[in-house]
């Protein structure tokens, strides 16, 4: 009975370490730059914006050697967001956070590994009350749009490899809860990507 059992919990290793050699993930961690473009909305609203550098986390799950699901965090330090309303102009000092989850399609070519990425995602505008802020009654403001990516992978050995890709959120042009600043227009914020990955 004791070699029965004993037979049953190897069998049952041996499953589960084949299934853990199957599953490919990694962890990655990368610097970015969100770039805001330029809005001149339909409501005589005008929105200007200097880039911001923040830091993003990544964990990939692969579903076969070619496919993956990716879940992520994005933040930036700050960056500062003018809304002209004629006849006056506002400053708005932002951090953006990015929580995403999307469908990564890999090419492997030796060494090389381009990939195409999309998915929903939540982007918080969080407004930071100093000086570089002039109005008070501006508030924090999560909006739901999309995330989308195209990029390539360089592996520099089995567990590691760099990646550099270009990132976009397509998201409504933030208010702060401010009638004044509405532009009913959207965002496609670009986001340039460097980073590491580390497979496991």
């Amino acid at each position: 009975m004791k070699k029965i059992a004993f037979i049953a919990f190897l069998l049952a290793v041996c499953v589960a370490a084949g299934r853990a050699q199957e599953s490919r993930q990694d962890i990655s961690i990368s610097g970015i730059g969100l770039i805001e473009p330029f809005i001149a909305s339909s409501t005589d609203v005008q929105v200007h914006s200097n880039y911001a550098l923040g830091a993003l986390a990544g964990y990939r799950f692969m579903l076969t050697p070619s496919s993956a699901l990716e879940a992520n965090y994005g933040i930036t330090y700050q960056n500062k967001i003018n809304f002209y309303v004629n006849p006056n102009d506002y400053n708005v000092v932002t951090r953006t956070q990015e929580f995403s989850v999307a469908y990564v399609r890999t090419f492997n070519f030796r060494k090389y590994n381009p990939f195409l990425e999309g998915g929903p995602a939540a982007i918080i505008f969080t407004p930071i009350q100093n000086a570089g802020t002039q109005t008070l009654d501006v508030k924090r403001q999560t909006e739901i749009g999309a995330m989308y990516g195209a990029g390539v992978a360089y592996e520099i050995s089995p567990s590691f490899d760099i990646r550099a890709e270009y990132r976009g959120y397509v998201t409504k042009v933030p208010t702060f809860g401010d009638t004044q600043f509405s532009t009913n227009k959207w965002y496609n914020i670009y986001v340039p990507t460097l980073g590491v990955a580390y497979h496991f």
